[in-house]
Parts: structure tokens; C-alpha cells; sequence
């Protein structure tokens, strides 16, 4: 296991427990989707939740995420017990997130996407943007050099203006990815962001991940099927199978964890 304030081989720095989950059972009617599950996520870290496909990796980002409510169980986070919340809340705690789907505006350019993902530091009230005079045109411009950094960031500034609807699926992740940045998360939740990528795609998301955690300081927990990805990028990792946790530890660990072997081999266990 990692112990708590190391530094790694890269220079990054693993300090406590930001958000711990603790005992979490999940169910859909008589389907049990997580069944008792309990894992920590440690400040600066990537950590990565991986598991067959039905294994309950998406319902736990969605607990975390607050769009799921378990029946059993306890989140924990900043050393706090968090009370039910609603995805919003969760936001405004620090907590943004991409969707193993795509979930942006289509419709809308790059550039504005991403702004979307400056809500939460917008304190402008309806009437002052209306004007856009006095505190909102500065607010505006100042979110606007945020999202700025980020497009030049993740290397889009030749599709800023470009309408999401007209790009390449791997460009379109890139934009997602952006869009959470915007938030300025503490932690940043990636569902399965290698999805439908190409090997060169795959490299280059690779590398904005961990420009990521290391230039922001930014947690990351990430759900994704390539393993190889997974070893090079987590520094811990859970791994879940029918609603199960089967395997807690470092890639090392994990990759030589028998039943975590025998989960993707397809072994049947009693």
C-alpha cells in the first residue's frame, strides 16, 4: 500500500484521506449494484476504479457524484460525514466530473462549453449580466482568462470557435475533460475518458491526465477498461466485480491479486 504523505518517483506529492467510502450498499429494486464496498481516495493521488463491464464502477462514481444515493453505507469527505446531496451540491463542494457518454452542448462552440463549467464562480446576479456593466463585465472577463488557460492548456485553441456538433470524438473528450477543469475541482471524476480512442488518442489524453495532478495539484479517480493505461497512470487502485470490491492496492499489487486475475479471465468463484 502507498502510505500517506509520499512522494513518488515523479516528484508528486500523496499526502492524507480527502473522501472515504465507507461500507456503501447500492440497489435497484431486488439488483444489488454495490454490495459493501469501502475505499479511500488520498489527497493528489489518481486513483483508479476498474473492474469487468456490470462490475458497479459507474453507480460508484454516481454515488460520489451525488446522482446515486446508497441504502447502506457512508460518504466521507474533507474529514467530514456528507449528508445526501444532490449533483449540484456536490459541485459546489469541489467535485466535478466527465460522463462515459459525452454530455456536452452541441450546438455551442468550444469556448463556450467550457465557460459552462465556470458556474460556480459566477456570483453575478441575472440583472448585472443582463447590463453586463460594472462587477459582471469584470467577473466575465476574468472567467474568460480562466477558461482561456485551460483551451491553451489542453492544447484546443485552434477549435475554440468550432460548434462541439462538427468535432471528432477524441476532440470532443478533450472538451469535456475542459469543461471540468473550469471548475477548478479539488477532485475531478473521469468515467472511462480513453473510451473509443485510438492508440495516439490514447496518448495524448495519458499525458493531459497527468499534467493534470501535476500541475494543478488536482485529485483525480478514474474509471477505464485499458489496463495498460491504468497501470502506467494510478497510483492505487480498487478493483470491483459484480458489485464486489475483489482487490485494493498498488498496480503492482493489483495485477498479481489472484482473484482480480481470475475476474478477467472470466473464473467463476463461489
Amino acid at each position: 500500500m502507498v502510505p500517506e504523505d509520499t512522494i513518488t518517483e515523479d516528484g508528486r506529492k500523496i499526502g492524507g484521506v480527502v473522501m472515504e467510502m465507507k461500507n456503501i450498499t447500492l440497489r435497484f429494486g431486488g439488483v444489488v449494484a454495490i454490495k459493501d464496498i469501502s475505499f479511500d481516495i488520498r489527497q493528489g493521488e489518481i486513483r483508479a476504479i476498474i473492474g469487468p463491464n456490470g462490475a458497479g464502477k459507474s453507480s460508484m462514481l454516481n454515488v460520489i457524484s451525488g446522482f446515486y444515493h446508497p441504502q447502506e453505507g457512508e460518504v466521507w469527505y474533507q474529514g467530514k460525514r456528507r449528508p445526501p446531496m444532490k449533483p449540484f451540491e456536490v459541485a459546489q463542494q469541489g467535485i466535478a466530473r466527465t460522463f462515459q457518454n459525452i454530455a456536452l452542448f452541441e450546438g455551442m462552440t468550444v469556448l463556450d462549453n467550457v465557460m459552462t463549467g465556470r458556474f460556480r464562480q459566477m456570483k453575478a446576479g441575472l440583472f448585472a449580466q443582463a447590463i453586463w456593466k460594472g462587477s459582471a463585465e469584470a467577473e466575465e472577463m476574468k472567467n474568460r482568462e480562466a477558461v482561456e488557460k485551460i483551451i491553451d492548456f489542453l492544447e484546443i485553441q485552434h477549435i475554440r470557435k468550432t460548434p462541439v456538433g462538427r468535432l471528432p470524438y477524441g476532440l470532443k473528450k478533450r472538451v469535456e475533460l475542459a469543461r471540468a477543469l473550469a471548475a477548478e475541482p479539488s477532485i475531478l471524476l473521469l468515467d472511462e475518458p480513453m473510451a473509443g480512442m485510438n492508440v495516439e488518442e490514447k496518448e495524448d489524453m495519458s499525458r493531459f491526465i497527468l499534467d493534470v495532478n501535476d500541475e494543478f495539484g488536482t485529485t483525480i479517480a478514474l474509471i477505464e477498461h485499458d489496463m495498460g493505461v491504468v497501470m502506467d497512470l494510478s497510483d492505487r487502485v480498487v478493483v470491483m466485480d459484480y458489485g464486489r470490491k475483489i482487490g485494493d492496492g498498488t498496480p503492482d499489487e493489483v495485477r498479481t491479486n489472484q482473484d482480480v486475475i481470475d475476474a478477467y479471465l472470466g473464473v467463476a468463484h463461489d
